[in-house]
């Protein structure tokens, strides 16, 4: 049997949760995932753990933050002040927004908290400082 290598392609099913047991994400009901192992497409620990697997094998394994979405970063918390959200969007905790920075580059942030003079966002990745486990099962290898 053939095992997954760095370069190839593969397909998998898998479930990802987090430490209380919550599905952030599956493929469930969809087709697996495809990607090329080694080209950064996933986060480290998920393509690590996809390497010397065959087809038909299930695994399950856990992600630490430094080989998932990293450890959070309070520098990425800024208050803004309210009037600086255009009037026409109405912002609420857990929201997620798209804000440019000086150099022209656009960055996702959620909606941390509110109040009457400002907004506190957030642009940590939702799942950053979270230990991650998946279950995975291969089902091709190109």
């Amino acid at each position: 049997m053939t095992q997954a290598e760095t370069g190839n392609t593969v397909k998998v099913h898998y479930m990802g949760m987090l430490d209380n047991g919550e599905v952030f994400d599956s493929s469930e009901g969809k087709d697996p995932l495809s990607f090329t192992i080694g080209r950064g497409m996933l986060i480290k620990g998920f393509e690590n753990a996809v390497v010397g697997m065959e087809v038909g094998d299930k695994k399950e394994f856990t992600v630490d933050p430094d080989e998932g979405y990293g450890e959070r970063n309070e520098d990425l918390i800024i208050d803004i002040s309210r009037e600086d959200i255009p009037s026409h969007i109405d912002v609420s905790p857990g929201q997620r927004l798209q804000i440019q920075q000086p150099n022209g580059e656009a960055i996702s942030v959620s909606v941390a908290d509110l109040n009457e003079e400002k907004v506190t966002l957030d642009a940590n990745h939702p799942l950053a400082g979270q230990e991650l486990k998946f279950k995975i099962e291969m089902m091709e290898i190109a």
